[in-house]
């Protein structure tokens, strides 16, 4: 039986995303199916890090305060959580909150932003690679779970959407631990699968009005896509995603980890609802400088060897560096040294440590920090 995946034009972040989120939702039953009176409703948006809307890093506040509305309206009470990157405080939470537009939103619509920065140990035992997770207290308080997910590209994982978003459940600098434990994308897609499997969100919303491109999911560039995703399904929700920006299921992990264990994963076992899909057709979306392609054509008794010794790094803008120190506290394998120069101190990466994860890239305040594949890496991986 296939999963219903309703697609929304939408162009602008004005008056026309409410309308388009209300209809979609209607297409899915509305929002009575889903939220019942009295319910706690954790709203599990994206914000990364300290961003303006406009910079296409984060959730934007018109698409949340849509969802906001329908959950009062069906009696919830609409709780706006993340763990961003980062150490998980209320300082650090409420200085995001403050940035990416969602005090404001709180303040005009009585939603609640989460405080709360406790964290639990969960079992898993359903679990591939994780039999455990430590989570957020905010996810298990929560009775129904809506993440709303960005649409954007990924230095690491190719894509980032309603399956990725989810990996904001882990608390703060705790994400490192993973990173480190599996930085092979196969593997960390397993694990993302795995945290989608203990979450169950109810219903994924997806941001993809104002897209990001490029070096994701905070250094690329914002690509207007003028799309609005639901579905109760995370996993077909990101096939119509990625095919609406023309990077085929094979090339995203997560995709192909969910179709190891019998989701969705293709555009045929999708029940397109809404808008014309050929609405969209790009076929120019940029990826990540660090995404490696066609590795298929290179023997695996070959490929690991080679990785090593082809996989992008981290490059480093000292002009741009303002010696935060971010990407030294939460590079996950310890990889970053802080070395002094002329006057100041500046990071620099030890190369054998480096797992690629580009975390530090991912946390950047300035996007100081680009991507370097060698010479040899653009031969192989064109």
């Amino acid at each position: 039986m296939s999963t219903i995946v309703v697609l929304k034009e939408c162009k602008e972040y004005d008056e026309e995303v409410e309308k388009r989120i209300r209809e979609g939702i209607e297409e899915l039953g509305g929002m009575s199916a889903f939220v019942k009176p009295g319910q706690r409703v954790l709203l599990k948006v994206n914000l990364l890090m300290k961003k303006t809307p406009e910079q296409a890093v984060t959730t934007h506040p018109s698409v949340i305060e849509a969802v906001v509305k329908l959950v009062q309206e069906a009696g919830g009470i609409p709780i706006i959580g993340d763990s961003p990157g980062g150490p998980y405080t209320v300082n650090a939470l409420n200085s995001i909150y403050a940035r990416c537009g969602m005090k404001e939103l709180a303040d005009r619509t009585g939603a609640i932003l989460n405080e709360n920065v406790e964290q639990v140990t969960v079992p898993h035992p359903l679990g591939k690679v994780m039999k455990s997770l430590t989570v957020t207290k905010a996810v298990v308080d929560a009775d129904v779970i809506i993440p709303i997910s960005k649409l954007k590209t990924h230095s690491l994982m190719t894509f980032t959407g309603a399956v990725k978003i989810l990996f904001g459940v882990i608390p703060g600098l705790l994400k490192a631990e993973y990173h480190v434990k599996l930085h092979r994308p196969d593997d960390f897609a397993e694990m993302l699968v795995d945290i989608v499997t203990w979450v169950k969100p109810t219903l994924n919303i997806m941001d993809g009005c104002l897209a990001m491109e490029g070096d994701g999911p905070s250094s690329g560039v914002p690509r207007k896509v003028g799309a609005l995703l639901m579905s109760t399904d995370p996993y077909a929700l990101d096939v119509v995603a990625t095919n609406l920006i023309g990077l085929k299921p094979e090339s995203i992990p997560t995709i192909m980890a969910a179709r190891k264990r019998g989701y969705i994963s293709r555009m045929n076992e999708v029940e397109l609802k809404g808008d014309d899909p050929f609405l969209w057709h790009i076929e120019d979306y940029l990826l990540p400088k660090s995404i490696m392609k066609n590795v298929d054509r290179i023997p695996k008794v070959v490929l690991n060897f080679v990785l090593n010794r082809v996989r992008s790094r981290p490059l480093f803008n000292y002009k741009e560096c303002i010696g935060c120190q971010d990407c030294y506290n939460n590079c996950p394998p310890k990889a970053i040294v802080m070395r002094k120069q002329k006057d100041r101190l500046v990071p620099v990466v030890d190369s054998a440590k480096c797992i690629s994860c580009f975390c530090c890239q991912e946390l950047c305040p300035k996007e100081a920090i680009g991507i370097k594949k060698p010479f040899l890496g653009k031969l192989l991986f064109k």
